[in-house]
């Protein structure tokens, strides 16, 4: 047996790398869910070196499951993957696809088949991306149309493998009942990867570059209030990790202006245009009513 490939050279040249840093910049923490990425590249990269010198190989499933809570990044990952996929040759498009039930299941008969055969041919070429893909699974409703979409789903899956690649997104607990219900998803995907929540000081973080994307930063004593208002959010229901720090630091801007306003007897710097102080935090519900309200 003769030739060689270059696996590094390959690795850089695909651009794979520069999608990879990506994520490492832009998405705060998920060292598990990275380090499966990188693995899933290398895996096809020496997929593709293996087809190039010609030995036996399969084309890979590449059907995935991304479970977690809300707000832990699970969709821009499928974004990353989406581009990952295209610059090593598995899709031809590399654009992605996102849904839900609502987008795939009718209301009556004969009306499910076509919305979801044309959501299927827009994703075509790329990433097919079905959040809360349960939903889809209604057994309790004998007149839910949902499984029509998922015998559709499964087919294409199953015979388009090599053009289309499916993601289904969800709760951890809730797609393992799905999975369940419905093996032949499970034997279809290969690769399940979990979204871990944030910690504490991830939120923080990531509650700083948020608002230095806008030109907005946290005092000191703002920086100390954010941090008690994240340790008491997490304690409520219905908390969304990045989702949710996004909208305390709209509500937060929201304080700003209006202490602004009402402070102000002349011109206001930048600087103070620009600072979330610890007042614009310590009003927060979540903090003045012992953490029972999102506010």
């Amino acid at each position: 047996m003769t030739g060689a490939v270059d696996l590094r050279r390959a690795f850089e040249e695909s651009g794979v790398a520069a999608v990879l840093a990506e994520l490492d910049r832009d998405l705060v923490g998920l060292k598990p869910v990275k380090g499966r990425i990188r693995e899933t590249a290398a895996l096809l990269l020496v997929d593709r070196a293996r087809a190039d010198l010609g030995l036996v190989h399969e084309t890979p499933t590449l059907h995935m499951s991304f479970t977690g809570n809300p707000g832990t990044g699970k969709t821009t990952v499928a974004l990353r993957m989406a581009s990952l996929l295209h610059r090593l040759g598995y899709i031809r498009k590399g654009h992605l696809v996102s849904v839900t039930r609502d987008d795939l299941v009718g209301q009556y008969i004969g009306h499910t088949a076509p919305k979801t055969r044309d959501v299927i041919k827009k994703a075509m070429g790329g990433v097919l991306f079905i959040d809360e893909a349960y939903y889809l699974y209604r057994p309790e409703n004998e007149r839910d149309y949902g499984q029509e979409a998922i015998e559709i789903l499964l087919q294409v899956m199953e015979n388009q493998r090599d053009d289309l690649v499916v993601i289904l997104a969800g709760y951890g607990k809730r797609m393992e009942t799905f999975f369940e219900s419905n093996p032949g998803f499970r034997s279809r995907i290969a690769h399940h990867i979990d979204f871990p929540d944030y910690s504490d000081d991830e939120l923080i973080e990531i509650a700083e570059r948020m608002l230095a994307r806008q030109a907005y930063r946290l005092s000191e004593a703002g920086r100390t209030a954010f941090a008690a208002y994240v340790a008491a959010r997490r304690t409520q229901p219905h908390f969304a990790n990045a989702r949710s720090i996004r909208n305390a630091l709209d509500r937060a801007k929201l304080r700003q202006a209006n202490r602004l306003l009402e402070e102000a007897e002349g011109e206001v710097g930048a600087d103070a245009l620009s600072t979330i102080e610890a007042a614009d935090i310590l009003k927060s519900r979540v903090l003045t009513q012992g953490g029972r309200l999102e506010g």
